[in-house]
């Protein structure tokens, strides 16, 4: 088993021994596997990672429904300062076993496609569902794409568009300039 494949926390379900009421699963992550979640998701830290899921069975899966709460801090995109985070994700997810037939449909079938489903179900091939790529996706997903703190922009750091050009290419465009002259 490579470390690719080892999870970063327990947050495995079996679904042949899971209740027909469900059961729920709490995580709460320690401070070494919050540093792992960090280097994972390419941020400065994890203050705090907590999930709490109501996990049922159906239909031969399992529908794993809560809410993760996390705080991280993140560089900023303009100064490379911490930005502090507060994640709030409400988590509804399906997993369905696979199809046991892998034929192409037959000439002339029909095939039905829900196109209004914003969510297809995730496949399971097996008797347990590792939740922990879900808590991680739904992390990954929620943070900031470009953070920064409030009022900071590039003109704060007087890195302005009404500066000159720099550098090789603004050299190559005054001699453009020049050769439009003649």
């Amino acid at each position: 088993m490579s470390r690719a494949d080892v999870p970063i926390f327990d947050a495995i379900v079996r679904i042949d021994r899971l209740p027909a009421g469900g059961r729920s699963l709490a995580v709460e992550a320690d401070e070494t596997v919050r540093a792992q979640i960090a280097q994972a998701m390419n941020i400065l830290s994890v203050e705090r990672f907590s999930a709490h899921l109501t996990i049922t069975p159906l239909r031969g899966g399992l529908r794993a429904l809560g809410h993760l709460d996390a705080a991280v801090t993140q560089a900023s995109v303009v100064s490379f300062e911490p930005v502090a985070e507060m994640i709030s994700e409400d988590i509804d997810r399906v997993f369905l076993p696979a199809p046991r037939t892998h034929q192409a449909p037959t000439a002339g079938s029909e095939i039905f496609i829900d196109l209004e489903d914003d969510d297809f179900p995730d496949h399971i091939d097996g008797p347990e569902v590792d939740l922990s790529p879900l808590l991680l996706e739904t992390l990954a997903l929620a943070l900031s794409p470009y953070p920064r703190r409030d009022g900071e922009s590039l003109e704060t750091l007087g890195l302005g568009a009404d500066q000159a050009e720099s550098g090789p290419f603004a050299g190559l465009a005054a001699l453009k300039g020049e050769g439009d002259k003649d």
